[in-house]
């Protein structure tokens, strides 16, 4: 184990350069003390492996020194190819990854690459979801290119809400989560994320910029992650909600027990958050009758009159005539409806 360690201790100078003590641990998610270990036994099995001092300090290798890159062993070419380009989802993208792939598979040795042959054959990944919701990445090789280069971008996003803007910021990194692309970029306001599908025109300005000093992607993204955290799900309700329908919801929201006394038999008190009144209203419309609004008050009123002007627009498609509604029945205990 800790010569695997060490050996990717080798390989991550070898890569980045110089990189501190607390960089390296938290790669190798070691302790800082464990890390000087490590480094006193690099130095003591004769790698030029030295420490600069000061802010900008970490260690690094002696510049003339080169090690050559072992071998891929079977788990390790079995997790590059389970990642194959198909992923991506991008044309583009997907074929240049591809040929890399070809050329480091035709390099391999006869036995290794008969194995990754029969791999690539058994694995197909269809990046598209099941109601054709694959991302747009069209903006992706554009947006790749700038955060390469360190140069400007000018975008125009759509917002989540449908409203679209134009910014001039300073590409730091790309982010892929699950099937999603996000680029974490500086701008005039700070720090923001922007999901890649939701760029429209993507433009590389003809200015570079200068990085921050010891920016971190992870870290960056840590903090967008908590702030979207923060305010999702942050509006709180209490549905009463017939036992299937809680089932299928709760593979979407988390649905927590509430204490209300006795339910209708079949049906469940729960406490559910939504990102906001809107989400909400949209989701236990969708529920139909197989829902009822307890808190908060006015999500209940608007809900309720939703109900009401639907039931009018149904009476007057069909020239039924009835007496005006009230508010949805709420059930009792006993399972009868009450108002």
């Amino acid at each position: 184990m800790r010569s695997s360690r060490l050996l990717s201790i080798v390989l991550l100078l070898q890569s980045h350069g110089r990189l501190t003590s607390r960089e390296l641990a938290r790669r190798l998610e070691v302790s800082v003390r464990t890390l000087h270990r490590d480094m006193e036994a690099l130095s003591a099995a004769g790698i030029p492996v030295f420490a600069w001092r000061g802010a900008r300090g970490g260690w690094q290798l002696d510049a003339e020194w080169r090690m050559k890159v072992p071998a891929l062993d079977e788990g390790e070419l079995s997790a590059l190819l389970l990642a194959q380009a198909r992923t991506l989802g991008h044309g583009r993208l997907g074929l240049a990854a591809e040929r890399a792939i070809e050329k480091l598979v035709a390099a391999l040795p006869e036995s290794v690459r008969h194995r990754a042959a029969t791999l690539r054959d058994r694995l197909h990944i269809d990046p598209a979801g099941w109601w054709g919701d694959i991302e747009d990445l069209s903006a992706l090789s554009i947006v790749q290119d700038a955060v390469a280069a360190d140069s400007r971008l000018s975008l125009l996003y759509r917002k989540g809400s449908g409203e679209r803007v134009e910014r001039v910021v300073d590409p730091l990194g790309l982010v892929a989560k699950g099937g999603v692309w996000y680029l974490v970029a500086r701008g005039s306001t700070g720090l923001r994320t922007y999901r890649i599908s939701r760029v429209e025109r993507a433009t590389v300005v003809d200015e570079h910029f200068t990085r921050p000093a010891r920016f971190d992607l992870a870290a960056a993204w840590r903090r967008s992650v908590d702030e979207i955290a923060r305010t999702r799900d942050a509006y709180q309700t209490v549905l009463l909600l017939e036992e299937a329908t809680a089932r299928v919801l709760a593979r979407f929201r988390k649905l927590t027990p509430v204490e209300g006394g006795a339910e209708p038999a079949g049906w469940v008190r729960r406490r559910v958050a939504f990102d906001g009144e809107d989400h909400a209203l949209f989701v236990v419309l969708g529920c139909g009758g197989r829902v009822d609004v307890l808190e908060p008050a006015a999500l209940r009123r608007r809900w309720a009159k939703e109900v009401r002007d639907a039931d009018r627009r149904t009476r007057r498609r069909t020239g039924v005539r009835s007496a005006p509604t009230s508010v949805p029945a709420r059930r009792s205990p006993s399972g009868r409806a009450r108002s």
